[in-house]
């Protein structure tokens, strides 16, 4: 069920090696996808070779995204030192110059193993590749612990998909990859590649992150704060789960404290694995599959775990792959208006007319020039660090629905807005939060109100209220 054929064909026969082309899962460690390369190459005999190129010309490309994928890349040059696999690692130093580079290598290879993530411009670039590999093209899905096309339903409730993993989850919590996928496998060492391959596509060398400063990029986004790679994922994980999980259900949505797991962009980007979170969490939680307890759809109860771990799962993996379920299901539209569920587009276009006191543009929202300064704070968080606080996007996504003439255009200033700067935009969760802003996986809720109707409401006022939110304006949004 994780393995899906771009192109269903015996492996190639005289192909010198076989190649693992890493677009989404971007480490050397816990990774199905390269796990089973390296199965195809211990099986036939075979070098492996890894390609991991980054072009510069993707949606919302930028300093910032490009420096955190050159962060990670730098540690798999190091990664794959000494492993029985060839690391070949290219940068795209201008638009088109890297067309061709997979055509060549899957040219002589036996068998191409990529990624299989559901949503942004991978599908498509999946697609033209495999009328280019021409030979047997595989996907490997190692987005979450439950492979994302083990069923056709497409869930519209959390609670529905929590009672359905809690039926299905537990076989798969006991097929978790390989810590080091390289381990022990006796694999042919590469002679050279193609000299026509290498010269035209030479490998990355020397600063890798420092790359990124040397592109003309169309949005000038600087770095964020935040590191990318292998390395700060690994310290970030270990920090929450020592320092900060104990307290995680108190604190995870107060904006002042730094009470969340902040991997959220490190999972996107692929430097660290849901598997490999989970298995630190239960090892921590000296878990075993035996305390699974009965599927009922709850929140707490069925992991086995202590409190704060199973909020913490519930969010890492009921909320989250419950996006990948809409992005793999619904290819076609997950990022589309017209996927809203029926009700809440007609609640909410039954309330188009109703007066807005506030409408602001796309560009008036990314300077955060509206008058709630805790929205501005929100959105300059934002942009200034690359992500912001959890509870906050929800409050974020709301207040931009208020203040937009229709629905459609509250959506588009959302995705433009934190695609563009945050670093776990483009993702699954991210469109999961885009569209719970304006009703998918909730339900109508009275009494309705203008703008919203029936569609739930936040408000800052409330926030500020129930929330402490005087230290966050002061950092982010000080009076002028």
């Amino acid at each position: 069920m994780r393995v899906r054929l771009g192109i269903d064909a015996p492996p190639r026969e005289d192909g010198a090696y076989v190649l693992y082309w890493m677009t989404m899962y971007r480490r050397a460690e816990w990774n199905l996808a390269l796990e089973r390369a390296a199965r195809w190459a211990e099986r036939l005999g075979r070098p492996l070779v890894v390609l991991e190129a980054l072009r510069c010309d993707y949606p919302w490309a930028s300093e910032r995204l490009h420096r955190f994928m050159l962060e990670g890349m730098r540690d798999n040059v190091a990664a794959f030192a000494g492993k029985p696999a060839h690391y070949y690692p290219y940068v795209e130093p201008a638009p088109g110059a890297g067309k061709g580079l997979l055509a060549a290598l899957a040219h002589d290879a036996c068998v191409v193993v990529g990624d299989d993530f559901p949503a942004f411009m991978l599908p498509r670039m999946v697609e033209a590749a495999a009328a280019q590999v021409g030979c047997r093209f595989e996907l490997v899905d190692a987005n979450g612990l439950l492979p994302m096309h083990s069923t056709q339903r497409v869930f519209g409730r959390a609670v529905d998909f929590r009672r359905h993993l809690q039926k299905e989850l537990a076989p798969w919590l006991e097929r978790l990859p390989a810590a080091d996928p390289l381990a022990g496998r006796k694999l042919p060492a590469l002679g050279n590649l193609a000299a026509e391959v290498t010269s035209r596509w030479p490998l990355a060398a020397g600063d890798l992150p420092a790359l990124a400063g040397r592109i003309a990029f169309k949005n000038r986004v600087p770095p964020a704060s935040i590191p990318g790679g292998r390395e700060a994922a690994l310290a970030r994980m270990a920090s929450f789960l020592g320092e900060r999980l104990a307290r995680y259900p108190e604190d995870r949505n107060e904006p002042e404290v730094d009470g969340t797991s902040g991997l959220s962009p490190y999972l996107h980007f692929g430097h660290i694995s849901v598997h490999e979170v989970f298995a630190a969490l239960a090892k921590r939680e000296a878990w075993t599959p035996a305390r699974l307890g009965k599927a009922n759809g709850s929140k707490e109860g069925w992991w086995g775990m202590s409190r704060a771990a199973e909020a913490f799962l519930d969010e890492l993996v009921t909320w989250r792959e419950l996006g990948f379920n809409f992005c793999a299901r619904r290819p076609e539209d997950y990022d589309r208006y017209e996927s809203l569920p029926g009700w809440a587009r007609a609640t909410l276009e039954a309330h188009l007319a109703d007066p807005r006191e506030h409408v602001y543009s796309v560009e008036a929202l990314e300077q955060a020039r509206t008058h709630d300064p805790l929205w501005n704070a929100a959105q300059t968080q934002m942009a200034r660090e690359g992500w912001f606080h959890n509870y906050m996007r929800m409050l974020w996504g709301k207040r931009i629905l208020e203040w937009s003439a229709h629905p459609r255009e509250a959506l588009a200033a959302m995705i433009q807005l934190m695609n563009k700067y945050s670093l776990d935009g483009r993702d699954p969760s991210s469109y999961t939060g885009y569209f719970w802003t304006l009703g998918r996986y909730d339900r109508p809720w009275g009494p309705e109100r203008p703008i919203f109707g029936a569609v739930r409401y936040m408000s800052s006022a409330n926030t500020a209220r129930k929330l402490s939110v005087k230290g966050y304006m002061a950092r982010y949004a000080p009076p002028p």
